[in-house]
């Protein structure tokens, strides 16, 4: 079993900052794609972030220049920082896990998701 936990989200004003962080623990061999949703009330899950294990990124059109996703040198760990935030960037932000286990098997996990919401 693969446990994804996020953390970091909470309320601020447009144009602030935050940063968010997933956390991947349990059957692990290795993690390949990690992936960030938002989920805003009333519209479908989106991804807002993708990074691959070769680093290789692509974000929303409406968040490029804003946000960055990033890994932590054990891999165990990715970042979302979002920077300007804006008021229809508000939803509830999942993480995806995409990984080996230990018997090479891939596994696909998401977190509970951390809340977001940007004011005016």
């Amino acid at each position: 079993q693969v446990n994804v936990v996020e953390s970091g989200g909470g309320l601020v004003q447009a144009g602030e900052s935050l940063r968010l962080s997933c956390a991947a623990s349990g059957n692990i061999f290795r993690i390949n794609d990690v992936g960030w949703y938002r989920q805003a009330p009333g519209k479908q899950r989106e991804l807002v972030a993708r990074i691959t294990r070769s680093g290789n990124t692509n974000y929303l059109d409406s968040v490029k220049g804003r946000f960055t996703i990033a890994r932590d040198s054990a891999e165990t760990t990715a970042y979302l920082q979002m920077n300007s935030l804006q008021p229809e960037d508000t939803g509830l932000y999942y993480c995806n896990v995409v990984a080996l286990d230990r018997i090479l098997r891939s596994v696909a996990a998401w977190g509970q998701g951390t809340q977001v919401t940007v004011s005016s």
